[in-house]
């Protein structure tokens, strides 16, 4: 039986998760847009993407262990990719496909088309809202699904508008049971600002540390660092911390978080009456 996948991400079918990670993130980089400016890297990149979305999920990877490349109307994956066009997002379609029905009416061994049952549609949709730091970090949230409460889990990076599925928790119709379509939301945050995979914050920066230099304490989302403030530090000046942003789940890698410096000025009236006629005679 011909599995395509595998050859997609350069691995054999009995890669371990860790090398099928190892493998996409190394092809990911190799033909990333930004990175490979050759034509043909604009689709090599999203067939890797659409692979490691199959094989890097234990159900839709036991699933398409079981059915091969059938799954795609006997085709390797690359002519599929190609027969799709190139304003398909094939993440969303072998979602689809994988995840409630698909071509060729495989879906876990029963027959529908997308998210339905012989005509009928047995997937329900919720929306959930989930607080900012999930978003980031990933982690599990509680969903309510009638009178079933359930635990799914967040994957880091997710976007606000995404829909997640959940595979077994639609309506029943015999011996078939459709899927829960949520659309997640994402809270907004006093602390962080996002936008795309970069971080914004602003941080207080006394004006001690911003006219002498000096080290200050921050919380980023992964941990507390301790940031080295330069002399004459200008207040609305940016400090870039790498990595520290918001994982891209299909380039395997992080955005940036960037601090804004809010320098903090005493009351001068708090301060010792020389200092302030210094500061008149001087400043």
């Amino acid at each position: 039986m011909s599995k395509s996948l595998y050859q997609t991400l350069g691995v054999s079918e009995n890669a371990s998760s860790d090398e099928i990670k190892k493998a996409y993130r190394k092809l990911a980089r190799k033909y990333h847009p930004d990175i490979n400016k050759d034509e043909s890297a604009v689709d090599k990149f999203k067939e890797i993407n659409a692979a490691y979305e199959v094989l890097s999920d234990p159900e839709k990877k036991s699933q398409y262990d079981q059915f091969g490349d059938q799954m795609f109307g006997g085709q390797n994956f690359h002519d599929f990719a190609r027969g799709q066009g190139s304003q398909v997002d094939l993440d969303e379609l072998l979602r689809q496909m994988f995840g409630g029905g698909g071509f060729g009416g495989f879906s876990g061994g029963r027959q529908s088309g997308f998210g339905g049952f012989g005509g009928i549609d047995l997937d329900v949709h919720a929306h959930i809202t989930i607080p900012f730091l999930t978003s980031i970090l990933g982690g599990k949230h509680k969903v309510n699904n009638g009178s079933e409460s359930f635990d799914i889990k967040i994957p880091a990076g997710i976007s606000s508008g995404e829909t997640m599925r959940v595979r077994g928790k639609g309506k029943r119709h015999g011996s078939s049971v459709g899927d829960m379509l949520i659309k997640v939301e994402i809270a907004s945050d006093t602390n962080y600002e996002r936008k795309g995979d970069n971080l914004y914050k602003t941080i207080d920066v006394p004006l001690k540390a911003a006219w002498f230099g000096g080290k200050i304490d921050v919380e980023t989302p992964q941990k507390t660092v301790s940031l080295k403030v330069p002399k004459n530090t200008k207040n609305g000046q940016k400090f870039r911390l790498k990595g520290s942003g918001v994982p891209n789940r299909k380039t395997a890698m992080n955005g940036d978080l960037y601090l804004v410096a809010n320098i903090i000025v005493p009351d001068i009236d708090d301060l010792p009456q020389d200092l302030r006629e210094l500061c008149e005679q001087k400043l």
